[in-house]
């Protein structure tokens, strides 16, 4: 079998069927990313590979540290060649890694490049990328159209004014649907330092005086109506774990006076605000008909003294095993009770929380809704090819596959929409291995329509999305 040919990973005939003629084609819907929206309006230009594919992906960030490459050539100063250079010699020595995957498919498909990447040919790839790097359609704009790439979803704080938001979707050059996602986290971390200069700055936005719990959410309300006036369609929440401990509003408001005068805020305290705030924002985005996606399993900014020196988002953060199932079921009966759950994706990074989440969402599924709450595809550490088998097996096994929204690519990467096929080859090997052990028949044309409804269809359904014609 050739490296990476054109059947990668489809290990079936039912599987190669599967991909070629159903999912290769289909456009993609990136619902939840980190693309600065700023560098889409701007159409930015890249000055060269290294810029493009290492300077904003944490993923290879740690692989190159992995492999004791120096800071100064991973995010420092370094120089461009030399940054490829220790990259390309820490790939070939990671058979089995995704990264790996996922490089030598944005070579093929973005320059044209076959062979695999290796330190003896760094620079001779590193030039014939730069060389397909000065030619027209390898912009911004020009990267996203090349991937097929129908609607994507920034993410991005309530104070943003959004301007660079209305900026695209005035601008008829480009057709593609550059949405905002409401991502609250500073509200909701009451225990960061930095807190009351969210609050204050919020505050400033709307013009409305800060002085209670009841204010901010007057305001977060009023931002939630803007973001949905800008086509917004999602909120997306970073959470160590869902937690619930609730307590009244009078409670939650002494909390958040406390931290504004200055104050310690215990733990307990903080589970108390979160829980609270957490329940009048899934209240509100039920109300704007808003999909509320919950991220969590995560421990972030574990190296404190890289911490200190780069900040946080730059590949030190890692699993975290206390994901209380118990606390999400309540949180979310106690919206459920009263009609206000909204449509929800849950992810967790702990892979064993799989068949957990999908025990879960089918306690809370309604006829409002073909899937309302879904198990969100395999994230972050776990978007490997044996986390996407583990994550479609265990939804397949406890709840209907045919309703899965698909893959997003949650990356500050131009390239990574590599990932939606990394995804597809992997969910037509899955779908192939079914019918191969005599599993499901092999009706083609059911199995098509369910793998272009996986890609793309539901997506847009659940959503509420209407990609331009």
């Amino acid at each position: 079998m050739e490296f990476m040919d054109r059947n990668f990973l489809l290990d079936t005939e039912c599987a190669v069927v599967l991909y070629h003629k159903y999912a290769e084609h289909m456009p993609i819907v990136d619902y939840h990313c980190h693309i600065p929206v700023q560098e889409i309006a701007e159409d930015v230009t890249f000055r060269s590979i290294t810029e493009l594919w290492l300077g904003a992906d944490h993923y290879k960030w740690r692989l190159m540290r992995a492999n004791g490459v120096p800071e100064e050539l991973i995010t420092g100063n370094g120089d461009d060649f030399e940054k490829f250079a220790a990259f390309a010699a820490a790939l070939e020595r990671a058979p089995g890694n995704p990264i790996y995957h996922w490089s030598h498919l944005e070579l093929k498909r973005y320059f044209g490049i076959d062979e695999s990447l290796t330190a003896a040919n760094a620079k001779d790839i590193y030039d014939r990328c730069n060389r397909v790097l000065e030619q027209s359609g390898m912009s911004a704009r020009g990267l996203i159209k090349k991937s097929n790439v129908r609607i994507l979803c920034t993410t991005d704080d309530p104070c943003d004014d959004l301007h660079f938001h209305k900026q695209l979707a005035d601008d008829k050059s480009f057709d593609v649907q550059v949405l905002p996602a409401f991502r609250p986290d500073p509200f909701v971390d009451i225990e960061k330092p930095d807190f009351a200069a969210h609050i204050e700055r919020l505050g400033s936005v709307c013009d409305w005086a800060m002085f209670s719990l009841s204010d901010l959410k007057d305001c977060l309300a009023e931002r939630i109506q803007y973001f949905a006036f800008r086509g917004c369609k999602t909120a997306d929440h970073g959470l160590p774990f869902v937690m619930y401990h609730p307590c009244d509003d009078e409670t939650a408001n002494s909390i958040f006076r406390k931290k504004m005068d200055g104050g310690i805020i215990s733990r307990e305290e903080a589970m108390a605000y979160r829980t609270n705030l957490l329940l009048f924002l899934a209240r509100e985005y039920h109300k704007a008909n808003f999909v509320m996606q919950l991220h969590y399993g995560v421990k972030r900014d574990n190296n404190a003294f890289m911490y200190e020196k780069i900040g946080p988002n730059t590949g030190y953060d890692c699993i975290d095993n206390h994901t209380p199932i118990a606390s999400l079921t309540e949180f979310m009966n106690a919206l459920a009770a009263t009609e206000e759950l909204p449509k929800t994706i849950l992810y967790s990074l702990n892979p064993i929380d799989n068949t957990a989440i999908d025990s879960v969402i089918g306690c809370f599924q309604d006829s409002s809704c073909v899937g309302k709450i879904q198990h969100g595809s395999a994230w972050w550490f776990n978007d490997n090819k044996q986390g996407m088998l583990d994550q479609l097996t265990s939804l397949s096994n406890q709840s209907v596959i045919g309703n899965f929204i698909g893959m997003l690519t949650d990356s500050r990467s131009f390239l990574s929409y590599t990932r939606h096929e990394y995804f597809r080859r992997i969910l037509c090997r899955f779908l192939g291995g079914l019918v191969e052990g005599g599993e499901y028949p092999a009706n083609m044309t059911l199995l098509g329509s369910l793998v272009e409804d996986i890609c793309y269809n539901n997506c847009l359904r659940y959503f509420g999305f209407k990609p331009a014609k």
